[in-house]
């Protein structure tokens, strides 16, 4: 009966398909294999794409709070699963996976949810944590997730942990280096001793106590078990500087090991197994430790809790790695603790032995002639060397033998010490003509960065400079690849938009030599991805796919609340956008439209640039251009002629259209750069710098009507008298949604975690010819709307009539006006309101708008026959529903298409598995891991995606439409017969 009741709860909630394993989902024995575990044994486990896993333990009556406590200590080590479910005759309970154990009243803190009455409460558990809610991310929103966070897991947990630790050995008198190698060394021990591979009876035999904590405590046993670990490991371990440890320091390491409260002396619960704990993040104590040591950041020393996240190695690796036999060398030239080489350690492994479990000569071989890494910091290396350590004992199929401790080295062999731009001797040496197969790796994008090294570029061609190391960066990585290189690497976002032309030459040849690549931007995950970072990172790839056309893959990475907190990353087909090599040679600034953007924005940027000149060569035409602000600084020059006049400040309350009207006077008689004063001579226009929150993404543009000297967190345009009316033009145009799009699509910095915008991106709008349209019709009108909500706070409708004027300033066609209006919609993901806007639930409203922007370009295909029409059927689904569906149907009736909202007779999964049933294509199954689903049949279409708004903007809808009218052109019955 209990098994019948398991089967049924896994089938209502969609971890079971037809009484088979939905995609993710492992039964049975192979669920009891995990040699970690020891007292959980789970019935059934679900693994999501990003590696979340759903425990799920059946039993016959509900377990003591003790046997859960147990249960949720090996979970919470693992560090990968946010949910337990244990399932018995007569309920359901739901722990918190990511909850810090505690020593008393653990299971009852951690219990999100109980559901008793099993058989009327399904619908709701499948709702909350079923497999929709958790492939989506939706069971993140709901109120009993609130305290399910990454923060609480063991990976941040145990880093916080050892940043205390450190700090009380350092402020004991230890030197850091000294107390890093004492925390590691003994890290690596526990370790051992928790694999059981250290036994007590040897720990005895060894240093004359049984426990390691009290090996410790004894000065003479912690350097017998030390001078063991040394030899035994070559000496590839945490750096010694070969003074005593003191009694007090190591007495300090032995109370974290026994869980003593160093203030109070009381004994704890010490959470932590090491058995069970990935050797990812136990080698992640680097990124920790090592960034206080002045040769690797150039910093004073600190402690903040951050590494490379697991998430954002498997990432790379599961990119670069496609298609890969398992006999691939590896190259991480900036490896710090080693991540990346120690996953890419344990995939060559499991591609080498295929079906069978892998045994030590082929972990070793792999360990010994496939993975190389370099960085400049010795203690680094060392970690790395430990790391990759850590990761053959836990391959190696018999560990508990001191035999298979034995290593080779592998500092000096195949992990070395060195600068990336000046050591290539050390990589090839013995074998000049070494190449490697793979080059991955996160390397020192930015002077804040997550993985910054310290080793900095030559001089060189100028792209090396603050904003250009990345691309240097991967030129020096390609010297060391092979013919059939692939790059799977972590760099600046910004390094691949700048200005600079010497930037731009190096990513034109770069892109040349690599094409075809894929190119991941994660600057919305900047937040908890690189939190200490000065700047977005975006991933490249190349030769990872050999079947790929010539083209650029953009991914725009959307930002969720499900990333955020659980630190995985929510990708679908919609986020990818593919710019042919070609339209890229033709424009390279398509590049930024496409990372950002989909093919109707670079189509409407096309057809501006083709139809209208740039802003700066019709300024030009009547005299003017744009001018920078006065820079205060160092007061070196004169500005005695400026004073007196009215000096408008970055402090300064400036609103859309409309200066302040009793700005202070200008009194300074030095000024680093005062710039001329004919460039404050009225009438100005104005543009702020940077945008704000309260202005929806818009820019902040008035005129001067009065002489003013503006600083510079503006730029401005003087321009003549007789030319007013122009100057109320452009700021009535570059206060419209047309300008806040276009910059998000072509800027160098808008759309990268970066609300700036330079000079240069406004200098690059497309304008009509400026002195006409200020005398047209509707050029007249933008002109009286400027000046007319000047000093007025502006309202939705005002705006939405400014916007309209400067549409059909443009002559914007319908669906251009849809792309634009979503443009707006996506630059305000620049802050945290608008990211949660885009990842709030599509509501009927938002889905009708969607279905009347897919039939309005389903039209315009219909309009030349003038036989057919779209009807859209839009499923009218609860908020809380993870997936929302329209189905569209050609029917045999002219004119347009129109939309009806109809009931779905039923929750989601009935109403898929009645289309599935009927369209012959399972599509609960197709929705892991690609959670889009457009099935086509003879004359219909039905579209499934992922309720958060951003799938159901306009914008996609025609992106989707133009997909089925593609389809129909290559199988014409798909729409049409």
């Amino acid at each position: 009966m209990t098994d019948q009741l398991f089967h049924e709860v896994l089938e209502a909630t969609g971890y079971l398909s037809g009484g088979q394993p939905a995609p993710g989902l492992t039964l049975g024995d192979e669920a009891t294999a995990n040699g970690r575990f020891r007292s959980f044994k789970p019935n059934g486990w679900w693994r999501s794409e990003s590696a979340l896993t759903v425990y799920f333990k059946l039993v016959p009556e509900p377990p003591s709070e003790e046997r859960v406590a147990r249960w949720r200590r090996e979970i919470w080590n693992e560090g990968q699963s946010p949910l337990l479910w244990v399932i018995s005759q007569n309920k359901i309970d739901l722990y918190n996976g990511f909850a810090r154990p505690l020593d008393v009243g653990d299971a009852t803190t951690s219990r999100l949810r109980t559901f008793d009455k099993i058989a009327e409460e399904l619908e709701e558990l499948d709702l909350l944590a079923g497999r929709f809610a958790m492939e989506t991310g939706r069971f993140w929103e709901h109120d009993e997730a609130k305290n399910v966070h990454r923060r609480t897991s063991v990976n941040q947990q145990l880093l916080s942990d050892l940043a205390s630790l450190e700090r009380d050995l350092l402020k004991s008198g230890m030197a850091r280096l000294d107390a890093q190698g004492l925390i590691g060394r003994s890290i690596f021990a526990q370790y051992l001793v928790d694999r059981e591979i250290v036994t007590p009876e040897f720990l005895n035999e060894l240093c004359g106590e049984n426990a390691l904590s009290k090996v410790l405590c004894n000065e003479r046993s912690a350097d017998n078990l030390f001078d063991w670990l040394r030899k035994v490991f070559n000496g590839d371990m945490f750096p010694s500087n070969g003074r005593p440890n003191r009694p007090e320091h190591l007495r300090r390491v032995a109370n974290f090991l026994d869980a003593v409260d160093p203030d109070t002396g009381q004994r704890t619960l010490f959470p932590y197994q090491f058995h069970i704990i990935p050797v990812e993040l136990i080698s992640s104590i680097y990124e920790q430790f090592v960034q206080a040591d002045p040769t690797i950041r150039g910093s004073a020393g600190g402690t903040d809790v951050h590494y490379t996240r697991l998430s954002l190695v498997s990432l790379v690796l599961d990119e670069t790695m496609v298609e890969c036999g398992g006999d691939e060398t590896v190259l991480d030239l900036t490896c710090g603790s080693g991540v990346f080489l120690v996953e890419a350690l344990r995939r060559l492994v499991k591609l080498r032995a295929g079906a069978n479990s892998p045994g030590r000569r082929t972990i070793r071989d792999v360990l010994h002639k496939q993975v190389f890494g370099l960085d400049v910091s010795e203690a680094a290396v060392r970690v790395a060397a430990f790391s990759l350590y850590l990761a053959a004992l836990e391959l190696d199929p018999d560990p508990q033998t001191l035999e298979a401790l034995k290593f080779d080295p592998l500092i000096g062999k195949t992990l070395f010490v060195g600068d990336v731009w000046k050591d290539q001797p050390k990589l090839v040496a013995g074998n000049r003509d070494r190449k490697f197969d793979l080059i991955v790796g996160n390397p020192p994008w930015s002077f804040k960065g997550p993985q910054s090294n310290g080793s900095k570029p030559p001089p060189g061609d100028g792209a090396a400079g603050r904003r250009g190391t990345s691309l240097r960066f991967v030129n020096q990585a390609m010297e060391y690849g092979s013919d059939d290189m692939r790059l799977g690497l972590v760099l600046g976002a910004h390094h691949f938009f700048g200005r600079a032309k010497t930037a731009q030459r190096a990513l034109q040849q770069i892109i040349e030599k690599l094409a075809p690549l894929t190119l991941v931007n994660l600057s919305n995950l900047s937040t908890w991805l690189f939190p200490k970072a000065d700047m977005a990172a975006m991933i490249l790839f190349s030769g990872h796919r050999s079947d790929a056309p010539p083209v650029i893959k953009a991914v725009q990475a959307p930002w969720s609340p499900a990333g955020a907190r659980s630190h995985t990353f929510d990708l679908a087909p919609s986020d990818v956008t593919t710019l042919p090599i070609l339209d890229w040679k033709r424009d390279p600034r398509f590049l930024k439209g496409a990372i950002v953007g989909t093919h109707r924005d670079l189509t409407l940027v096309d057809d501006l640039w083709k139809a209208h000149g740039q802003l700066k060569d019709e300024l030009k035409k009547i005299g003017t251009r744009f001018r920078t602000g006065l820079t205060l600084g160092n007061r070196s020059r004169d500005s005695s002629p400026l004073r007196g006049m009215p000096w408008l400040t970055g402090s300064a309350n400036v609103t859309p259209l409309s200066l302040p009207a009793d700005l202070p006077p200008f009194d300074y008689d030095e000024a680093q750069w005062p710039r001329d004063k004919r460039i404050y001579c009225a009438p100005v226009l104005i543009m702020k710098e940077m945008l704000l929150e309260e202005h929806r993404a818009r820019m902040v543009v008035a005129v001067a009507d009065d002489d003013t000297v503006y600083s510079n967190a503006y730029f401005g345009v003087p321009l003549p008298p007789r030319h007013e009316d122009v100057a109320h033009l452009l700021a009535g145009m570059i206060s419209s949604s047309l300008a806040t799009w276009f910059l998000l699509m072509t800027g160098s910095t808008l759309g990268l975690a970066n609300r700036r915008i330079l000079s240069a991106d406004v200098a690059q709008i497309p304008v009509p010819d400026l002195v006409e349209a200020a005398s047209s019709e509707v050029g007249r009108c933008i002109v009286d709307l400027a000046r007319g909500l000047g000093g007025l706070a502006v309202t939705k409708d005002e705006w939405r009539a400014l916007d309209e004027e400067v549409f059909e300033l443009y002559k914007l066609r319908p669906s251009e006006r849809i792309v634009v209006q979503d443009g707006m919609f996506r630059a305000r993901w620049q802050w945290e309101a608008g990211r949660y806007e885009s990842a709030a639930q599509a509501t009927t409203e938002n889905v009708v708008r969607y279905a009347k922007a897919f039939g309005s370009a389903i039209d315009v295909w219909f309009r030349e026959r003038n036989r057919h029409r779209m009807r859209a059927e839009v499923f009218e689904l609860p908020l809380r529903e993870p997936f929302r569906v329209v189905r569209f149907v050609v029917e045999d009736h002219p004119g347009p298409s129109i939309v009806e909202v109809v009931s779905p007779g039923g929750n989601l999964r009935q109403l898929l598995d009645r289309i599935g049933e009927r369209l012959e294509s399972p599509l609960t199954d197709y929705l892991v891991g690609h959670r889009e689903v457009r099935a086509y049949e003879t004359g219909e279409v039905v579209i499934v995606k992922p309720a958060a708004r951003r799938h159901w903007m306009g914008v996609c809808a025609l992106g989707d439409a133009d997909e089925a009218i593609s389809v129909s052109l290559h199988a014409p019955t798909a729409l049409e017969q």
